[in-house]
């Protein structure tokens, strides 16, 4: 299992590269990047110059706040500037900040964003081979590339592309197109083996050559008191998505709808501390591991060290370097428990 170091999800560019150069340095495999108040293409542009070794992750980029050549461009370029480092994370994003923050069309998550990934790789393809671009989907229609804008083909490769999926819909969509799957941190063991590798599997015949990779909550501290902080963290952001409905599924398999449409109502109300306290040490340990790092660090390896290919830490809260380091350690040494 390598393991990754991901951004706050509140970092400026500058603060991400800072963060990206110290994860090199102390040995983390890769470097994750959310898009939230910050492009995630020019976070990581400043991130590819400054470092040479570790893997680049977009995760995510929210892809239908864009269209197919849009992303392909960035993606090439942040290939070639990070000389073959980069990974592209695509996510869908939720129909109200689709359409009233990005003011763009929604429809068909799934299938458009199958037809996006696909039309992504037909723009690579023109670009290496050179052949006319002739796309023509449902949702989209790339049929213009003139010698002017064609970069050629990238010397790197293309990178490959991973998608953030929850529902059994995304879940095939990435199983047919993509190159892997960024598993949600709102994922329980369970509903990653029953629920999400049986559609994978499903969709592909066989998850060889895929990656599965998941940004894991945990509950951290150097003591009693750090750790209450952050399980505090770490009940508000689970309320968070758990009362988004396309997360609902996650929580029906463990018998918590009636949760999931509490805390839907709650955050109408933007009652944020109501809803983390609904969240019930049950539903805490389900979605996070809790402990010192060598404690979470068992605990991760126990639930996902057989089928998650990459990890990173997801820590709603100032968590201490040295522990997140220690765990970093724990994953790499300790063997996969039975």
């Amino acid at each position: 299992m390598l393991v990754d170091y991901a951004a706050p999800v509140a970092a400026s560019p500058a603060e991400a590269e800072a963060a990206a150069v110290s994860a090199e340095q102390v040995g983390y495999d890769g470097f994750a990047a959310a898009e939230t108040r910050h492009d995630v293409f020019t976070t990581l542009a400043l991130v590819a110059r400054a470092t040479s070794r570790i893997a680049l992750q977009s995760a995510i980029a929210v892809a239908f706040a864009r269209n197919p050549m849009n992303v392909a461009v960035l993606a090439n370029d942040l290939q070639l500037i990070s000389e073959g480092r980069f990974r592209l994370g695509l996510g869908s994003q939720v129909r109200p900040h689709i359409e009233r923050r990005f003011a763009m069309p929604w429809s068909r998550p799934a299938a458009r964003m199958e037809e996006f990934v696909a039309a992504l790789r037909a723009i690579w393809a023109a670009w290496a081979t050179g052949e006319r671009l002739a796309f023509r989907g449902e949702f989209y229609r790339h049929t213009l590339m003139t010698d002017f804008f064609n970069p050629g083909p990238n010397p790197y490769g293309n990178p490959p592309v991973a998608l953030a999926a929850v529902g059994e819909r995304m879940i095939t969509a990435a199983g047919r197109v993509a190159d892997g799957m960024l598993v949600h941190p709102l994922t329980s063991a369970e509903y990653l083996g029953e629920r999400i590798l049986p559609v994978l599997k499903s969709a592909r015949g066989n998850l060889a050559g895929f990656r599965l990779e998941m940004s894991a909550m945990v509950v951290l501290g150097a003591d009693a008191q750090q750790r209450a902080r952050a399980e505090e963290a770490v009940r508000g952001q689970i309320a968070f998505y758990a009362s988004t409905p396309a997360y609902r599924p996650v929580l029906e398999l463990h018998g918590w709808g009636e949760l999931a449409d509490r805390l839907n109502l709650l955050s109408r109300r933007q009652a944020w501390t109501e809803m983390a306290a609904e969240i019930t040490d049950d539903v805490l340990n389900a979605f996070a591991v809790t402990g010192d790092p060598a404690t979470v660090a068992a605990g991760l390896r126990a639930r996902f060290g057989r089928v998650i290919d990459r990890i990173s830490l997801y820590t709603p809260y100032e968590a201490d370097r040295y522990q997140l380091a220690a765990v970093r350690t724990a994953l790499r040494s300790e063997p996969v428990s039975d």
